[in-house]
């Protein structure tokens, strides 16, 4: 319990944050969660697929022998801190400690978000569509989707968990394609409020530019992901939570935001990577 803060404004301030968070990240909930993890790291486990065989009158069956293949998480801890006096009980403000409650919540749904998409990275899946699909040193255009689209109807991948990871830039370019903003072709336009609907099943999700580091981008390409919903895991061992010391040597309060998670690919078949130029 913090000097001088009573445990009502604690609980409040935890719950503006948590209320905050539940709008911060945005693959939140876009994967395999596995909560309640204990120690340092959490196997997923994934069903490789059985065959049927065909029956033989007075023989034995034969079992399928389905196989388990596993992907590890290592969780890793972290902290969104922020110095503030808004806590002191003259000075209390409810707008200002949703400021900082924002702002930490925003820092732990980005780092969160970081965590999936470095895993979607260090998968190195296969094949990858690549920059010059579609044309030379191209975006993210229509035949860039159709390969993605193709390659997920052959692995058998459910259309409703389908997600698109993508940054701003291909946004625009998305913008850009008259399949996807035409009448001629969907109901809901696009190009009206710059909201992009589900494209061909997947499910946009935009990561803008972050200090965390978003969507990799190396020599004007950057790597985007189509991936399964269930290919990716994350592992939790803390839920965020917060809380607020009083600090003497820095005559302030110290709200802080902890969590404690990791994240993984379980199927690498699940997931494609697209390279996008970016001029």
């Amino acid at each position: 319990m913090s000097t001088g803060l009573s445990a009502v404004q604690n609980a409040e301030f935890n719950s503006q944050v948590k209320a905050a968070y539940q709008t911060a990240g945005n693959l939140t909930g876009l994967c395999r969660i596995k909560t309640g993890v204990v120690g340092a790291s959490h196997e997923f486990r994934r069903a490789q697929r059985g065959m049927a065989t065909r029956r033989v009158p007075q023989t034995n069956v034969v079992p399928m022998g389905t196989g388990y293949g596993k992907a590890t998480a290592y969780l890793t801890d972290w902290n969104a801190a922020e110095y503030t006096d808004v806590f002191d009980q003259a000075k209390t403000s409810v707008e200002e400690r949703g400021v900082v409650a924002e702002n930490i919540a925003g820092a732990i749904g980005r780092r969160r978000d970081q965590l999936k998409l470095d895993a979607l990275d260090a998968a190195n899946p296969s094949p990858t569509i690549g920059v010059n699909i579609g044309g030379t040193n191209t975006g993210l255009n229509f035949a860039k989707l159709l390969a993605a689209f193709e390659l997920m109807n052959r692995r058998a991948i459910p259309l409703d968990k389908r997600i698109l990871v993508i940054s701003a830039r291909q946004q625009t370019d998305l913008l850009g394609v008259e399949q996807f903003t035409s009448g001629d072709y969907v109901q809901k336009l696009a190009i009206t409020d710059g909201k992009l609907p589900p494209l061909l099943g997947f499910k946009p999700v935009i990561i803008e530019d972050r200090d965390e580091g978003g969507l990799a981008v190396s020599s004007q390409v950057r790597t985007c992901f189509a991936y399964d919903m269930d290919a990716l895991g994350e592992a939790v061992g803390m839920e965020p939570r917060t809380e607020v010391n009083y600090i003497p040597e820095k005559t302030s309060w110290l709200a802080n935001g902890l969590f404690s998670a990791g994240a993984v690919v379980i199927d690498p078949a699940g997931v494609i990577e697209l390279a996008c130029y970016e001029s």
